[in-house]
């Protein structure tokens, strides 16, 4: 257990050094297929070496002092036997293009991991129901990625290092694609065919492990 805790700290740190959180936000990697475990209710920056997560069940209640929007960690958990860890972030170009109602489409390397375009969760409301964490998962389906409406995004891995590298990876498809809007050539631009994108969305020759080294240098654990 005391291994998973330093993960879910590292994770917390680098999302929040890449960027991707600021106040708000959480993750979480899964302990077994019962349980897992999620970062402490705090910002994700501030989380300190040996602070402990708590231990969540897939199915059930949440514990006290957990937050609300985990619902949707559970939801994906259930539904995505695949799935290992989670990030929830709020960074400021996905944020700004779903309010446009809009998500990345596949137009470089990095968008390709999300062919054809990330689903879109659209009601604003925040997800503190078990209704609204259903309709989240569910809207992801299988992709490696949710936008959460207005209220940032989800993304899903197979590793912990995945899970972190898929949000930075949403992020920069996200200020790729309102670079090409605001340059009034979004419907001109070239995007990835589905052939392209899979040949490309490799996870081969360490691409999520080189960005966790990234984000986690100087980490205290």
């Amino acid at each position: 257990m005391e291994q998973q805790q330093i993960i879910v700290r590292k994770m917390a740190r680098a999302l929040a050094r890449g960027g991707l959180v600021n106040a708000y936000g959480h993750c979480s990697v899964r302990l077994d297929d019962k349980t897992f475990l999620v970062c402490a209710p705090k910002p994700m920056g501030l989380i300190a070496k040996g602070e402990p997560g708590n231990v969540v069940p897939i199915e059930g209640a949440l514990p006290e002092g957990v937050l609300g929007e985990v619902r949707m960690h559970q939801q994906i958990y259930k539904r995505r036997p695949d799935v290992k860890a989670i990030s929830r972030f709020l960074s400021p170009n996905v944020m700004a293009l779903a309010g446009l109602g809009l998500t990345p489409k596949a137009r470089h390397g990095f968008g390709s991991y999300f062919y054809p375009q990330v689903p879109f969760w659209a009601d604003p409301g925040l997800i503190r129901n078990e209704p609204a964490a259903i309709g989240v998962a569910e809207t992801m389906g299988k992709a490696p990625a949710v936008v959460v409406g207005i209220n940032g995004s989800v993304t899903a891995g197979e590793t912990p290092e995945q899970a972190v590298t898929l949000a930075w990876f949403l992020e920069d498809s996200a200020r790729v694609e309102l670079a090409a809007l605001s340059a009034g050539l979004a419907d001109k631009a070239p995007r990835m065919n589905e052939e392209q994108a899979k040949n490309r969305a490799t996870w081969q020759g360490r691409i999520a492990e080189r960005m966790w080294e990234h984000l986690t240098a100087g980490d205290p654990e």
